[in-house]
């Protein structure tokens, strides 16, 4: 599995400032409609679901919230570089900048797993998230993320 099968160029994006936990979801949520054309209201609860779970904010500015969704039929990724720093209640108290969103079928399994792991891998690289950081252009962001060496798991 590879980052460029999960991400959409159209689902790259730069924002401004965001004033909440839920206009990041409504954001996400649209975006992920906008290109997969998942229902808008199951992303964004779906999201929320999670998140109540527990924060997923996974430390140096970096969040991978993440959803399952009934009718879709693989895993897909939407990627948010926020201008403003979000306080995302992550666990180094560190507010969050980068975004990757993963939706994955309901009964989706270990595939939402290999993709969770791949892009928790990709942006725990110092060096790919100062890159990400250092530009603001979508498509070049998305090369970023797509070109980062892919580092397998042991």
């Amino acid at each position: 599995m590879e980052l460029s099968e999960l991400l959409h160029p159209e689902a790259v994006k730069v924002l401004g400032k965001l004033t909440s936990k839920k206009r990041l979801f409504q954001d996400l949520g649209e975006v992920a409609a906008e290109c997969y054309g998942i229902d808008l209201g199951a992303a964004i609860d779906g999201l929320q679901e999670r998140e109540a779970l527990g924060p997923t904010g996974v430390g140096h500015g970096v969040a991978l919230p993440h959803a399952r969704i009934d009718g879709l039929d693989r895993v897909v990724g939407v990627f948010l570089r926020i201008d403003t720093a979000l306080d995302f209640g992550a666990a180094d108290r560190q507010p969050v900048d980068l975004v990757f969103a993963l939706f994955a079928p309901a009964e989706s399994g270990v595939d939402h797993l290999k993709a969770l792991a791949l892009v928790s891998r990709t942006m725990r690289n110092p060096d790919t998230c100062t890159k990400l950081r250092s530009n603001a252009d979508a498509s070049t962001l998305h090369a970023i993320l797509t070109s980062a060496p892919s580092i397998k798991a042991a």
